[in-house]
């Protein structure tokens, strides 16, 4: 039923755009060359077009397993202290704007709090046509540059944050999971929350022995809900590795083999002594560092699958 309402939506979409086209060409055989407000209106709506044009036009970029499909967001504090803690923060808030930017439902599922302020990891389920697809290039670890606010003499601090984006296993035959080979442990939420949270065992770790994944779930209120939702984060991260091991496989016949290594930053936010946004895959730069933190990161995306697209191949990440 989730296949046959996104078919539905792709061709209700196409429907609307032919539609639209038909109105400019309608409103093109109307506009006179003295009539300015019909003019103005024809360039309104072929600029909405292309607009759109070019928004689907990178949607056919996305042509992967589990492109269309949802997403799961993991952010997680790396060297820095408190303000990577902080960073991390800062990239959750970043990337729930622009879900929202994008009608995406977001749910999160899991965060561990920072000791003085941000967070040390949080994880969030991200629900929509092509959530994994456009996500995925934010895949990698991301550097800030700022004056640290945590810092008493004020002094400029380099922070990092691991961005990690996995698809949403829906078909749990995907990946076969043996409960023989899961640990599971129940305790009480360090989070905040009402009384059940507080005094009963909702938080669950699931430890997948054969290949010493942990996860872990704290979020709501029920150990059931807990339970389901870390089992969601766990098929995804086993999926993860399956496809990994298939890329390593691939590029060891290509005779080449890269590994994404923690501290090979893809990109850099610098809010001091200027500011500027930069993508070191694509060159791809911002100077409204502001913007791209409330979240318009499309450019980065875009210039991403495209670049993409034109080696033929998927950039190293």
């Amino acid at each position: 039923m989730k296949k046959l309402s996104m078919l539905r939506e792709e061709v209700e979409y196409w429907q609307r755009l032919q539609q639209s086209a038909s109105d400019a060409l309608e409103l093109c055989q109307l506009a006179g060359d003295n009539d300015e407000n019909l003019r103005f209106e024809l360039e309104k709506e072929v600029s909405a077009i292309e607009t759109e044009i070019g928004r689907r036009e990178l949607s056919v970029m996305l042509s992967g397993k589990f492109d269309r499909g949802d997403a799961l967001l993991a952010i997680h504090a790396g060297a820095g202290g408190t303000d990577s803690q902080d960073w991390a923060e800062m990239l959750e808030r970043m990337y729930l704007r622009w879900c929202e930017g994008r009608h995406y439902a977001t749910e999160i599922l899991d965060t561990t709090e920072g000791e003085e302020a941000g967070v040390k990891s949080v994880t969030i389920a991200v629900n929509g046509p092509y959530a994994y697809g456009y996500l995925h290039p934010e895949k990698g670890v991301h550097r800030l540059v700022r004056l640290s606010p945590f810092d008493a003499a004020h002094r400029r601090h380099t922070s990092f944050a691991l961005v990690e984006v996995l698809p949403q296993v829906e078909d749990e035959n995907e990946v076969e999971i043996n409960p023989n080979d899961l640990r599971i442990d129940t305790y009480r939420s360090a989070g905040a929350g009402g009384q059940n949270v507080q005094k009963n065992d909702t938080a669950v770790r699931i430890t997948h022995i054969p290949s010493g994944i942990v996860v872990t779930c704290q979020n709501e209120r029920s150990q059931v809900q807990n339970r389901e939702n870390a089992m969601r984060v766990l098929r995804a991260r086993l999926m993860e590795i399956k496809q990994q091991e298939q890329e390593d496989q691939m590029a060891e016949l290509r005779g080449e083999y890269t590994k994404a290594e923690w501290g090979s930053q893809i990109r850099s936010y610098v809010l001091h002594p200027y500011q500027m946004v930069k993508d070191h895959r694509t060159n791809f730069e911002v100077g409204n560092a502001q913007a791209v933190l409330n979240g318009d990161i499309d450019g980065f995306i875009e210039a991403y699958l495209r670049a993409s697209v034109g080696n033929g191949r998927q950039i190293k990440t």
